[in-house]
């Protein structure tokens, strides 16, 4: 089962729990729009290479949607997806008032330069500009991209739309980052797991951890 099967499943569930109308639930499970860009750059030795980014944006019926950019040679289309629908419910649950998007490209980052991942996210940025926005969707870091990716869109978004620093999160401090950004979601295990341990009356003190 894909990604977005399995996603989708756990939402029918949890859908059947709450009495959801089925034409609400349908809408539900629809994203909003689903974006798919070619991206072509020249390489640092002259040639050409082409890449596909996505950017899936769920749901904006609570607020701008927001999600991460990844990169990775395994981004398809129901990864990001399903990636964009949890992010939904996520900010839902912890009553954000966002909604869901996903973002991605299909690229091994570690083969390729910081010039080459410079032009890839500037032209990416490009093509999706008049598509993200403060009050649309705010892009974020995710699996293989980090502060400077955010910098670059923050700086090729600015180049169409102004100077607009709240377009992405994730950024460096000197641009208007947050601190501590880095650590959250590490720090988000810790706090998850004290919190499993001690509904079993255990802590995390003296335990042995594998992370996958």
């Amino acid at each position: 089962m894909n990604a977005l099967a399995a996603t989708n499943r756990n939402f029918k569930l949890a859908s059947r729990l709450l009495g959801l109308d089925s034409k609400l639930e349908k809408s539900l499970l629809i994203p909003f729009r689903e974006i798919k860009v070619e991206c072509t750059i020249p390489k640092d030795d002259g040639t050409l290479a082409s890449f596909i980014g996505f950017r899936v944006q769920h749901d904006n019926a609570r607020g701008p949607m927001k999600g991460g950019i990844r990169y990775h040679p395994e981004v398809e289309p129901d990864e990001v997806n399903a990636l964009a629908q949890l992010m939904t419910w996520k900010t839902a649950v912890a009553k954000i008032p966002y909604g869901g998007a996903k973002g991605g490209i299909g690229c091994d980052p570690s083969e390729l330069s910081i010039s080459e991942l410079e032009r890839l996210t500037r032209v990416f940025t490009q093509k999706i500009h008049d598509l993200i926005g403060i009050h649309t969707d705010v892009p974020a870091p995710d699996m293989g991209t980090g502060p400077q990716t955010m910098a670059w869109i923050l700086d090729e978004y600015s180049k169409f739309h102004g100077h607009s620093p709240a377009v992405v999160t994730g950024k460096p401090i000197d641009l208007g980052g947050s601190l501590g950004r880095d650590a959250a979601t590490g720090r988000g295990v810790l706090f998850a797991t004290e919190a499993l341990l001690n509904e079993h009356g255990k802590s995390i003190s003296g335990q042995r951890f594998v992370i996958q």
